[in-house]
């Protein structure tokens, strides 16, 4: 058992469900993304995800763009990302996962990718164009090492695809709750609630909601079903906002956990 199903089942038996923070890793550097990992562990977010950054971040919208290209002029790169896991390792537990694109990790290799990830505390990776359909020798190698892939469904996803991708995912699975990328929006979708419920009856794994969740008020809904929430653009948003300025760290952490509650 991994950080991450040990997570859920602590957090079931508890009653209560998980709030997954994102952020760009090296943005806006490697460092404060370090502090920022260790603030929100001290604050109870119960898994981060470190987006690794991309020249081509096709489902992300234009805030983790721009974040994602800022990281990459800090030649911040998957080296770099998996000693930042490993230093935090030393102060913290969190379960953390990284969101990558597949060419980062055909160009580093499948089987290094799986044993370096696991080797310096990684516990999932979401892979937005990898279909578990073309991901086979992936799975293989990450299930060797024991780091979940997690997939995704979406609100276009037919119900025979939903058990097919039930049955590959590890971790948990990712709703996208809308057809789009990335993006903080003032309302969900009508059918959120709807969909995740069909999504519920055909799987026993966790299902965790993110794309367009910004507000406490969205969360509180989305929780109300799903197991657990991912807040991303929102934050890394506040973390532009806040760039040079001092106290960042603690200005996010203040905005996360207003989220969280």
């Amino acid at each position: 058992m991994n950080r991450i199903e040990a997570k859920f089942k602590e957090l079931k038996k508890r009653h209560k469900k998980a709030f997954i923070a994102f952020i760009t890793a090296g943005f806006p550097n490697l460092k404060t993304t370090e502090k920022l990992v260790l603030e929100f562990s001290r604050i109870g977010v119960d898994i981060i995800e470190l987006g690794v950054p991309f020249s081509d971040p096709m489902a992300d919208g234009p805030v983790i763009q721009d974040a994602s290209q800022l990281a990459l002029k800090n030649n911040t790169n998957l080296d770099k990302i998996l000693s930042l896991v490993k230093r935090a390792r030393q102060k913290t537990e969190v379960p953390i996962c990284l969101m990558t694109y597949y060419n980062p990790i055909f160009c580093f290799g499948e089987e290094k990718f799986a044993r370096l990830a696991h080797d310096n505390g990684v516990d999932g990776v979401i892979v937005p164009d990898l279909p578990p359909e073309e991901g086979s020798s992936f799975i293989k190698s990450t299930r060797k090492y024991g780091v979940d892939v997690i997939f995704f469904i979406a609100p276009t996803t037919s119900k025979q695809r939903i058990n097919y991708i039930a049955k590959a995912a590890r971790g948990f699975i990712y709703y996208v709750s809308l057809t789009g990328v990335t993006g903080a929006r003032a309302s969900l979708p009508k059918d959120l609630i709807a969909n995740l419920k069909i999504i519920k009856k055909l799987t026993s794994k966790p299902v965790c909601v993110g794309f367009g969740v910004s507000a406490p008020g969205q969360v509180k809904q989305i929780q109300k079903v799903a197991d657990g929430v991912i807040v991303g653009s929102a934050i890394v948003k506040k973390i532009k906002e806040n760039t040079g300025k001092s106290g960042l760290v603690k200005k996010i952490g203040n905005f996360v956990s207003s989220l969280k509650r």
